[in-house]
C-alpha cells in the first residue's frame, strides 16, 4: 500500500523589514523559498492604501496589516485566512501601529514591534516600560483563551548576555538594560517560552546588526528578534533558526528573519477554542 505523505511542519516566522516598499523583493523571494505558514512583519512602514496586497495574494498568502507613514507598521501574511484580527493593545491608547493579532487555523499569533526606548532614561524609554506592561497584561489574558498562541516580533530586549555579541560594550545600554530584561522575563512568567533557547543553538547567534562599522560581516549584533509560544506549541516546537542569508542582500534590513517550526499543523476549520 502507498505511503502516508509525511505532515509537514507548521512554519512560523518574523522578520523587521525596515520598510516593505525597499524590501518587497527580498520578501517575495523569502516567502518563495521557505514558504511559512504564516510571517509577521514589522516597521513597514506603509500607509494602509499603499501595501502591496495583490503582489502578496497572488504568491497565495493573505494579508492583514496596520500602517502608517514612515515608522512603524505591522502586518501578519498567512496561507490560510486570517480571523479574529486585533489592531493594537486593548484598552492601552497608542497612535504608533505596533501590534496586530490574528486567528489562523487555530493558532493565535501576535506579532509585535516593541519600542526602541532610544536611551535609558529618557521620555521613550518609560513609554517603551509602560508598553511592555501593557502587553504583559493583555497576553495574560490571550494564553487563558488560546491554548496556542505564538508572540513574535522586534522586540527590541536582548533577554540575556549571550545574546549581545560583547555584553561589557553594552552593559547599561538601552536594548540590554536590566529593567528591559526584567520586562521580557515577566512575558515568560506568563507562561511564555522563547522558541529559540528550547533547543540547542550555536553560540553568538544575532538576529539585529547595525549597518555601520561593518557590524554584520564582524558578527556585531544582538538577538533581539523573537518567537515566544505557549506551553502547547513549545512542546511540538522542532526547530528555531535565523536566516543570515536576506541580511547579504544588496540593501538589507538590519534584521533577519526568524523561522520556528512544529510538528502541528495549522487547521482548515480552527477547533473551537
Amino acid at each position: 500500500m502507498p505511503a502516508t505523505p509525511t505532515r509537514p511542519p507548521l512554519k512560523l516566522a518574523t522578520w523587521n523589514v525596515n520598510s516593505l516598499n525597499v524590501r518587497l523583493p527580498q520578501v517575495i523571494a523569502w516567502l518563495e523559498a521557505q514558504r511559512p505558514d504564516l510571517l509577521a512583519l514589522q516597521e513597514t512602514k506603509l500607509e494602509d492604501h499603499r501595501f502591496p496586497l495583490a503582489e502578496l495574494e497572488a504568491l497565495g498568502y493573505h494579508a492583514a496589516f496596520s500602517g502608517q507613514k514612515t515608522y512603524n507598521g505591522v502586518a501578519l501574511l498567512s496561507r490560510l485566512p486570517l480571523t479574529d484580527v486585533q489592531v493594537g493593545i486593548p484598552g492601552f491608547a497608542d497612535e504608533q501601529r505596533r501590534v496586530l493579532a490574528a486567528t489562523v487555523g487555530g493558532v493565535r499569533v501576535v506579532c509585535l514591534y516593541v519600542p526602541n526606548g532610544q536611551a535609558v532614561g529618557s521620555g521613550k524609554y518609560a513609554y517603551k516600560l509602560a508598553w511592555l506592561a501593557a502587553v504583559r497584561d493583555w497576553l495574560r489574558d490571550e494564553l487563558t483563551r488560546h491554548r496556542r498562541l505564538a508572540v513574535m516580533g522586534d522586540f527590541n530586549v536582548a533577554p540575556e548576555d549571550r545574546d549581545v555579541h560583547s555584553p561589557k560594550r553594552w552593559e547599561g545600554q538601552v536594548l540590554v538594560s536590566e529593567p528591559e530584561r526584567a520586562a521580557f522575563r515577566d512575558l515568560l512568567a506568563l507562561g511564555l517560552h522563547d522558541a529559540f533557547r528550547l533547543l540547542p543553538q550555536p553560540e553568538r547567534v544575532f538576529s539585529w546588526w547595525n549597518y555601520g562599522r561593518l557590524a554584520f560581516p564582524r558578527n556585531w549584533g544582538l538577538r533581539i528578534d523573537h518567537v515566544l509560544v505557549s506551553a502547547a506549541l513549545a512542546a511540538e516546537c522542532q526547530s528555531c533558526t535565523v536566516d543570515t542569508g536576506p541580511r547579504t542582500h544588496e540593501r538589507p534590513s538590519d534584521h533577519a528573519p526568524v523561522l520556528a517550526t512544529f510538528s502541528t499543523r495549522l487547521q482548515e476549520t480552527p477547533p473551537t477554542e
